[in-house]
């Protein structure tokens, strides 16, 4: 039997490393070249989101004031979409261009904080009001990293809180559908990396429940996903110009 010995310090900088990695592969190699070594990096990034997908369906369950929550989350979505176009070279105006990738995937983690709000303590609506608002909430993402399948990931991994198995087949079956799509409208080769976020099962099994004792690390994700989007910008610029490094 495996020894949880991570703790959601551990995870989160897991996560962060993991995400760097992802996030300057594209530096790197910009536009997805289909090579083993960019391939291999963009597969350990997707360890990245199922990773902050099970912090947020715990942040939203152990938050003491969950409005508090939303806004931050909120105020971290708005922030991060400056920094991410930023990072890119993606127009700011998520209408314009194209229909993928138009902000950060900060924006999909707070509307899935929203739509679990609005269905747990949102009393003054009926039911088939919650359901078109929701609904509407969702589709709001689908211009964002990971577009609607983080919200509807998030939400359904919540469901399943305490019961890491049916999570991990909730990611596989929305990432699945996100590979789809990545297959016959973006990329086939990104369609398979998708299937990276198969790695996190057993990190994710070696959790052990507990917070840790760095009580920074709580603000340091918040500080260091936009200040890292500047840093890769700025290289983005002196190496290839203003250009969209973004596949």
């Amino acid at each position: 039997m495996n020894k949880k010995i991570l703790n959601s310090n551990h995870l989160k900088l897991i996560a962060i490393i993991a995400m760097t990695i992802d996030h300057f592969a594209d530096l790197l190699y910009p536009n997805f070249p289909v090579e083993p070594l960019p391939v291999a990096l963009h597969v350990i990034g997707r360890l990245t989101a199922p990773i902050m997908w099970f912090f947020i369906c715990e942040g939203y369950h152990y938050t003491r004031d969950v409005k508090k929550y939303m806004l931050r989350l909120g105020i971290f979505a708005i922030i991060s979409h400056f920094a991410y176009c930023f990072g890119f070279g993606i127009e700011l105006n998520p209408l314009k261009g194209g229909i993928f990738n138009r902000t950060s995937v900060m924006y999909p983690l707070f509307i899935a904080v929203v739509v679990l709000y609005i269905g747990e303590h949102v009393n003054v609506l009926k039911t088939w009001q919650k359901f078109i608002i929701q609904f509407i909430l969702v589709w709001s993402a689908f211009p964002a990293d990971w577009s609607c399948i983080a919200v509807l990931t998030i939400v359904d991994m919540y469901v399943r809180r305490g019961n890491l198995e049916k999570q991990m087949l909730k990611i596989i079956q929305w990432v699945t559908v996100y590979a789809l799509v990545s297959y016959f409208f973006v990329s086939k080769a990104y369609a398979f990396v998708m299937f990276g976020v198969l790695l996190v099962y057993p990190v994710l099994k070696l959790y052990n429940g507990e917070r840790g004792k760095a009580k920074w690390m709580k603000w340091f994700f918040y500080i260091y996903y936009p200040l890292h989007l500047i840093i890769l910008g700025i290289l983005r610029i002196l190496i290839y110009g203003n250009v969209n490094i973004c596949l």
